[in-house]
């Protein structure tokens, strides 16, 4: 295992997930040639974060076979320090098919595998307690009861430290129901500092705010975060933050693929917030991010290093 560097870091946890992905349309029914790669809601946040010069940490059990090296190798080439335990069962496993060039299919398989082990046991207490924030999604606590408490476990030491911690509600309809994610994510919820989530989202926590976004974000900082952000896509964002407001729009791309786009925005906020940088920063990198997401192909492979985000201010097509 390698360990965090010295300058403030993210730590976040979670299931990393090997992806078999058909980088051209059509049914896989007739065969098709598939691309091998990695994925998951925090590797993301993680590998976003490192590629604009922050250093993030993730936390996670992998199989102990090719897969959960090449998870473990594809994290350390992107800068990511990737604390696992290694597992004898299997890698989880994400089937992506572009059945047409506007629609794409997802299927997971993900049962008995090594990223639903994770445990209280698997978090590093001394990790999490000298990290600048914690990130945590809605995801993680879904795969079972070993990886809830592992989060639950996480953020009471992050809180126990003063560490801030950071909540994309990230909820999923294929992993549980709308009243078991409510039940399982308020006490965390509480527990935040921030919050990400789309309208829906916000609206599991909150369903009596309605559907503005101002009120959405008021009404979960009422449960306890100093800040909220909703995401709304081709809209931008809102966001209230110790009480102020703010508003981001979109940056205009050609949507491509939009997986990974919530990934992507946390991690620009994130980056931007290690670096202390104020909140009108945060969130334009947060978005630009975004936008780079839904204007290439992958979870994260198309997220920009630091020194690329200004790429996005040419509209029209251009070669450098």
């Amino acid at each position: 295992m390698n360990t965090p560097c010295t300058q403030p870091y993210l730590v976040t946890l979670g299931e990393a997930l090997a992806v078999m992905s058909a980088p051209e349309p059509g049914p896989l029914t007739v065969g098709a040639t598939l691309r091998l790669g990695l994925a998951g809601a925090e590797s993301n946040v993680a590998v976003g974060v490192s590629r604009l010069g922050g250093s993030a940490t993730w936390i996670g059990r992998v199989s102990d076979d090719e897969l959960g090296e090449l998870i473990l190798r594809e994290l350390r080439a992107e800068g990511v320090t990737a604390l696992a335990v290694r597992d004898p069962a299997p890698t989880s496993l994400l089937l992506r098919e572009r059945r047409t060039v506007t629609h794409s299919r997802t299927r997971y398989y993900r049962t008995h595998t090594a990223g639903g082990r994770l445990s209280p046991e698997d978090i590093p207490e001394h990790i999490v307690a000298g990290a600048a924030v914690l990130h945590i999604t809605g995801i993680t606590p879904a795969l079972g009861e070993g990886p809830a408490q592992a989060v639950r476990r996480a953020v009471d030491i992050a809180t126990g430290a003063g560490v801030p911690v950071s909540m994309d509600v990230n909820f999923r309809s294929l992993l549980w129901s709308e009243e078991e994610a409510r039940h399982t994510l308020l006490p965390l919820l509480r527990s935040s500092d921030l919050v990400f989530a789309g309208p829906h989202e916000a609206r599991l926590a909150v369903p009596e705010a309605g559907e503005d976004p101002q009120a959405l974000a008021a009404a979960l900082c009422e449960l306890g975060p100093g800040g909220a952000v909703i995401k709304l896509g081709a809209e931008g964002a809102f966001a209230l933050l110790d009480g102020k407001p703010y508003k981001q729009p979109a940056a205009p791309v050609r949507v491509h693929d939009s997986v990974g786009a919530g990934d992507a925005f946390a991690a620009g906020y994130l980056a931007e917030l290690l670096q202390g940088a104020p909140p009108e920063q945060r969130l334009r990198t947060a978005g630009l991010l975004g936008a780079f997401a839904v204007s290439t192909t992958g979870d994260w492979e198309g997220l920009p290093r630091r020194g690329e985000l200004t790429l996005l201010d040419h509209h029209d097509d251009v070669i450098r």
